[in-house]
C-alpha cells in the first residue's frame, strides 16, 4: 500500500504542481507582452489560458498533500522533522499561491482585458482614457511583483521536493 500511495502522491505532484509552476512562471512575461501590444488577441488569449491553467491545477494540487499525509501515516514518519518542515513549506506555498499569485493574476487578466476592450471601443491605449473606460490600470511593476511571488512559490516547491528526496535524518532510507 505504501508504494501505491507514494506513487499517487508523486504523480499528483508532477501532474498538478508542475503545470502551475510553469504556467505561473510564464504568466508575468506574457502579461508584459499583452500590455506592450494591447490589441494583440493572441497575447490576451495566452494570458487567459495561463491563468486558467494555474487556477485549475492549483485545485487539482490539493491531492498532493492528501496522498502525502496518507503515505506518511502508513510509513510511520508523521513526526519526522524533514516531513514537518515539508508540510509547513507546502502550507506556505499554498498560501502564497492562493493569496498572492492567483489574485494578482486575476487582476492582471482583468486589466489587460479592460485595456483591450477600450482599444476596441477607441477609448485609448491604456493611458488616461483606458482608466476612464473602466479598465484597471496595470503595468510592468505589477508583473514584476507577481514574478517575485511566483518565484517564491516555485522556490518553496523546489525546497519541498528536495526534502522529499533527501529526507535528512530519516530512518526509512533515501
Amino acid at each position: 500500500m505504501n508504494k501505491f500511495l507514494l506513487a499517487v502522491h508523486v504523480l499528483a505532484a508532477i501532474v498538478a504542481v508542475g503545470p502551475v509552476t510553469v504556467a505561473a512562471s510564464m504568466f508575468p512575461p506574457s502579461v508584459r507582452k499583452a500590455l506592450a501590444e494591447p490589441g494583440d488577441a493572441q497575447a490576451l488569449s495566452t494570458v487567459r489560458v495561463l491563468h486558467r491553467i494555474c487556477r485549475l491545477y492549483a485545485t487539482v494540487g490539493v491531492a498532493v498533500p492528501v496522498f502525502g499525509f496518507a503515505t506518511a501515516k502508513n510509513m510511520g514518519v508523521l513526526g519526522d522533522t524533514w516531513l514537518i518542515v515539508s508540510i509547513a513549506l507546502t502550507a506556505l506555498a499554498a498560501v502564497v499561491l492562493a493569496a498572492l499569485v492567483l489574485p494578482r493574476q486575476t487582476a492582471l487578466v482583468e486589466g489587460v482585458e479592460g485595456m483591450a476592450e477600450c482599444i476596441e471601443q477607441g477609448v485609448g491605449e491604456g493611458g488616461e482614457g483606458a482608466a476612464n473606460g473602466g479598465a484597471s490600470r496595470v503595468g510592468p511593476r505589477d508583473t514584476a511583483r507577481l514574478a517575485m511571488f511566483t518565484g517564491l512559490f516555485n522556490l518553496l516547491w523546489a525546497t519541498v521536493t528536495i526534502l522529499m528526496i533527501v529526507r535528512p535524518g530519516s530512518t526509512t532510507g533515501a
